[in-house]
């Protein structure tokens, strides 16, 4: 066993007397020692239930003749963090999750892991460690929040909380209105109910093989969780026994079934930071082009909230992950030759699964829209490219040319818009939040939200070197590249400036002559960095860009 080197022999006295002050017994260090990397915490309502979840994993680890040792990794609720200082803390921390589970994993030695994410770092950092220690890994998340109920009936959730605000900005809701949401909006623990970043990837997961079917959609309320996390513990066992690695499941054709299922899904556009990433880790690069390649060939079958009025719960009912992958396999769309999590592969893991409900998961031939959920555009003002989360556009906003309103923080956009001041057909540039700008690429959900709940979605776009939290719904463009602080034209971008748009085409052109341009690159000068100590100034020296996935370099 791996772990032998800290349990056995003389040369590992030592290391056993410390063992041994952990109250371990010699029967329970002849057996594999199975790290249990729990994200619990009391602030994220995403994670106040892992400390249940991390009990389940250990009694089934136990059940199957392992030890389990628990660590922690850290959390960021994004929804708490969103539209302050603490929102430049978000993204950053994918980087600390992996370094310090890296950290702990190869110090001391685990046999396996057992993963306990739930929202919107946790997931991506988590699974970057497993692919750098390359030890048996399964995951096993927290699963997603209920919707909640409003007074008449009608079912809602954190986006439509958001929203409110800008209706309430708006003179279309009252501050009892306002209040009414936010008692309703969260109603249980859990990852907020729609197909938003944390939801996402946990479906991901799945889709990558890394979890067990209904890790990213079975409730966090559901005694089903209690069970799957039981699964998990004795499942890694057998990951253990088999020597099955993260890099043998996660390989250059599981990162393309992932990015299929995402395309039908409608998934988060943050998963286009974090696949790359996860690919990295794993030796493998993901470009944005693919993104597109695959988006061209593969249909949108599931609209959830922002996109519709569907919730993660009814995915579930509906036959969850594995059955939008079963529609996908219909198609060939996926690769199902695959191994998984499960010791089996993706097609013995869909054998047997339907489609619950075609309402919810549209079948293969009668989708939403036959292209995939999630657009990469590019033109003179993003030549490296940008992401929008197409299922979520309004079919007049797919084609659109407006005048810029330009702005060099969140702060000074969402003070605009409250006051009034963005108007119809207007394109919204919010800049120097990038990785390196910001620094930590902040999500620009006030803004997204204040201009949906204006009733402005169809007629006014975002675009932003920022990026957008899966709750966004709207001509939302974000992670253009180069961004503002690398000297991306973005940063040349002035007011009334015409930015013309075209989603289907796949384009985003800024139309000013060449000598204009040359002008203004003439006369720009980064601007001195926003923060200068600690970890996120360190961050903006190492981050790359966000076609990248936002890694260190």
């Amino acid at each position: 066993m791996r772990s032998d080197v800290v349990k056995k022999g003389i040369p590992a006295a030592p290391n056993r007397s410390l063992l041994y002050a952990l109250g371990y017994t010699r029967e329970e260090l002849e057996r594999p020692l199975i790290g249990v990397v729990c994200s619990y915490n009391e602030i994220v309502p995403g994670h106040m239930n892992l400390d249940k979840i991390a009990e389940a994993v250990k009694a089934g680890v136990r059940a199957a003749g392992g030890t389990p040792v628990e660590f922690p990794a850290i959390a960021v609720c994004d929804g708490i963090a969103m539209g302050h200082v603490g929102m430049k803390y978000s993204l950053v921390t994918r980087d600390l999750i992996a370094d310090s589970t890296e950290a702990m994993a190869m110090a001391h030695q685990f046999d396996g892991l057992v993963m306990i994410p739930n929202c919107d770092k946790n997931v991506p950092g988590l699974l970057m460690a497993a692919a750098r220690v390359n030890v048996p890994a399964i995951f096993v998340s927290g699963g997603p929040m209920l919707a909640g109920t409003l007074n008449d009936g009608r079912r809602t959730c954190l986006s439509h909380m958001f929203e409110a605000v800008g209706a309430y900005y708006a003179g279309k809701l009252d501050e009892a209105g306002v209040e009414e949401y936010e008692q309703n909006a969260c109603p249980t623990c859990g990852s907020c109910s729609g197909m938003y970043t944390a939801n996402s990837m946990n479906c991901l997961t799945e889709a990558i093989g890394m979890g067990l079917g209904g890790n990213g959609t079975i409730p966090a309320v559901y005694s089903a969780r209690l069970r799957l996390a039981k699964q998990a513990g004795m499942k890694i066992m057998e990951l253990v026994e088999k020597n099955i690695r993260p890099r043998d499941i996660m390989t250059q054709a599981a990162f393309h079934n992932a990015e299929t299922v995402d395309m039908a899904l409608g998934c988060s556009t943050n998963t286009m930071l974090h696949l790359p990433a996860i690919a990295h880790e794993c030796g493998i690069q993901l470009s944005f082009d693919m993104a597109n390649e695959i988006s061209e060939k593969t249909p949108n079958l599931c609209h959830l909230a922002p996109a519709g009025d569907t919730y993660m719960e009814d995915l579930d009912r509906a036959g969850g992950v594995y059955g939008v992958m079963a529609e996908l396999a219909k198609a060939g769309l996926i690769d199902t030759s695959l191994m998984t999590c499960t010791g089996k592969t993706v097609a013995e893991n869909l054998a047997g699964v339907m489609n619950r409900d075609p309402e919810v998961i549209r079948p293969i031939g009668n989708p939403y829209s036959k292209t995939g959920g999630i657009a990469v555009l590019k033109g003179n003002l993003a030549p490296d490219g940008c992401v929008v989360k197409q299922s979520a556009v309004a079919p007049e906003m797919m084609r659109h040319t407006g005048p810029a309103r330009v702005f060099n923080s969140e702060e000074e956009a969402i003070k605009a818009i409250y006051d009034g001041k963005i108007v119809a057909g207007d394109v919204v540039i919010i800049r120097y939040e990038g990785p390196k700008g910001g620094p930590g690429m902040r999500e620009m959900l006030n803004p997204t939200s204040a201009i949906a709940g204006m009733g402005l979605d169809r007629e006014v776009a975002l675009i932003t070197d920022g990026r957008f939290s899966g709750a966004t719904r709207g001509a939302s463009i974000g992670h253009v590249s180069p961004e503002a602080a690398s000297g991306g034209p973005i940063g040349l971008v002035e007011d009334g400036d015409l930015i013309t748009i075209d989603i289907p085409e796949h384009t985003i052109q800024w139309l000013v002559s060449d000598q204009v341009l040359a002008v203004r690159k003439a006369k720009w000068s980064c601007p001195e960095p926003k923060i200068k100590t600690g970890y996120l100034a360190r961050y903006a020296k190492q981050v790359s860009s966000a076609d990248k996935g936002a890694i260190l370099e």
